[in-house]
């Protein structure tokens, strides 16, 4: 367990053709992941950000977008794209369930940047007129996307998130999780996004998400994943709390280790496009509950590799994430 955990004898991941360079002299020894460290994301995200549809279907042929949320994710995080995909969605009849599923991902953004993070009582009624308006085209794209295409499972994840913005009844948001986990039971975005759906604020209660998450992630494979959705669910625990040292009990420390052995510290978990950001799920969450264990050895994987989400809970995320990457 403990050379697994401080990375004595293992082996390191082989060298990744497509990684994007590290800067040269990265701030405090930290640098923002852009485009998820790949290269062929990146060159995704400067066709989309030319509005060129023939160039961003090229770029999309490596993967899978009705499978990969966080390759969508950076589509969907891109502003502009809602001011061409429209026309992709309009005239290109072979490829409309794609840009279906761009347009409705980019409308949630969209809307919520107009909403903004401010608590509900502060937002203005053009704001949450703005509001809706956006995530009803998203609720009638995604769902023609996922009519058209039945085998994906991203537009469901999708509907997820429009959904509780939109307030729609607890059956509607039960039918998308079931439909989004037949598809691929073991889906971690899936399962963070219902995390989230069941903490208070969104009337779940104290304890919900955590129980669910344990559940998830008991049939998981070794490697996988999946034990992401721990560590989000104490986050969401630490969101909640009035007690900012609410995860600091050797319960909660144990079960962070443990799950952090079992998926982004196991042999078997595999580096894909984006891996920075499971690992700073962890970085994140044993930092909170104060482990000095784990912790140096997920920050050593990072060299330094910041993503925004889930720091974005925290006033001045970069500062935290760098403060905490000092202390590990």
């Amino acid at each position: 367990m403990f050379e697994r955990l401080f990375g004595r004898g293992a082996e390191r991941p082989e060298a990744d053709p497509y990684a994007l360079p590290v800067p040269r002299r990265p701030k405090n020894g930290t640098y923002t992941l852009r485009a998820l460290g790949d290269t062929r994301v990146l060159a995704l995200v400067e066709a989309a950000t030319e509005g060129d549809w023939a160039a961003v279907k090229a770029a999309l042929a490596p993967f899978d977008l009705g499978r990969d949320h966080q390759v969508l994710g950076e589509l969907a995080d891109l502003d502009g794209v809602q001011d061409w995909i429209g026309r992709a969605v309009e005239e290109d009849k072979e490829h409309r369930a794609t840009a279906l599923l761009i347009s409705g991902a980019r409308h949630i953004n969209w809307g919520w940047e107009a909403r903004t993070s401010d608590r509900a009582v502060n937002v203005t009624p053009e704001q949450w007129r703005v509001f809706h308006e956006r995530l009803c085209i998203a609720e009638e794209q995604l769902l023609e996307a996922a009519e058209l295409r039945p085998e994906w499972i991203t537009p469901w994840r999708r509907l997820l998130t429009s959904g509780r913005g939109m307030s729609l009844a607890p059956a509607v948001s039960e039918a998308r999780l079931a439909a989004a986990l037949r598809r691929d039971p073991l889906d971690l975005e899936t399962h963070i996004g219902w995390v989230s759906q069941l903490q208070p604020r969104w009337g779940g209660e104290p304890g919900e998400a955590l129980a669910y998450a344990r559940k998830a992630f008991a049939g998981a494979p070794e490697g996988h994943r999946l034990g992401c959705v721990i560590a989000m669910a104490h986050i969401e625990d630490w969101v909640e709390s009035d007690r900012k040292d609410c995860l600091r009990s050797p319960e909660i420390q144990d079960e962070l280790v443990e799950a952090a052995e079992r998926s982004i510290l196991h042999p078997a978990y595999v580096r894909r496009p984006g891996w920075q950001q499971d690992f700073n799920m962890f970085a994140m969450a044993l930092s909170l509950a104060v482990v000095s264990t784990a912790t140096p050895r997920v920050f050593r994987e990072l060299q330094g590799a910041y993503t925004p989400w889930p720091w974005e809970y925290m006033a001045r995320p970069e500062e935290m994430y760098a403060r905490a990457r000092r202390n590990a």
